[in-house]
């Protein structure tokens, strides 16, 4: 057998080998700068939606504050809330399946995990979450993470003040045309 036969696929080899490896390992650099670029534009997209959120619940705020000082004189009269009956049965119609009262994950975008959060935070019961401020929930998902950076509470006490009055299929439909619990 001839040695220059075997040498010169084994070198050709070789320098195709070295070619390969050099232009893959220049083209993974420039992903990698794009892949830096990509995250830092991310992160500031969600420090953007951060300071709109809370934008958005500091003017939800004052205009809740000034609503109420425009509402008559402040009456002296405690305000009470008269407990309205639940009717599991009709939840059950609505919504095709079994409904425990107060149980805070009927509320579109809220699921077992922002609901612990919520009972941590004192919050267990329809008629608490629906009088409780969007600034507020906000807060409460803030101090959970950045795990929580998505969901937006918006919808949530207006939903948790329907259940809580027994409006059963005025909630089913409003949260077919929700989306995870945004508008």
């Amino acid at each position: 057998m001839n040695i220059p036969c075997i040498l010169i696929p084994a070198l050709v080899g070789l320098i195709c080998g070295i070619l390969g490896y050099l232009i893959g390992k220049m083209a993974s650099k420039g992903n990698n700068s794009d892949l830096l670029s990509l995250q830092a534009e991310l992160d500031s997209c969600r420090a953007n939606t951060k300071n709109l959120n809370a934008k958005i619940t500091s003017l939800e705020a004052d205009l809740a504050a000034k609503l109420n000082s425009s509402a008559s004189a402040q009456s002296f009269v405690a305000k009470t809330t008269p407990e309205i009956a639940f009717d599991a049965a009709l939840a059950a119609t609505a919504f095709g399946k079994k409904i425990k009262k107060d149980d805070l994950k009927i509320i579109e975008g809220i699921g077992p995990k922002i609901e612990e959060l919520y009972h941590k935070a004192g919050i267990k019961t329809w008629l608490a979450l629906s009088e409780t401020p969007t600034s507020k929930s906000q807060a409460i998902l803030d101090e959970a993470g950045e795990s929580y950076i998505i969901h937006n509470p918006r919808t949530w006490a207006r939903q948790a003040k329907l259940a809580y009055e027994g409006k059963w299929q005025e909630l089913k439909e409003w949260q077919d045309a929700l989306d995870g619990g945004k508008e």
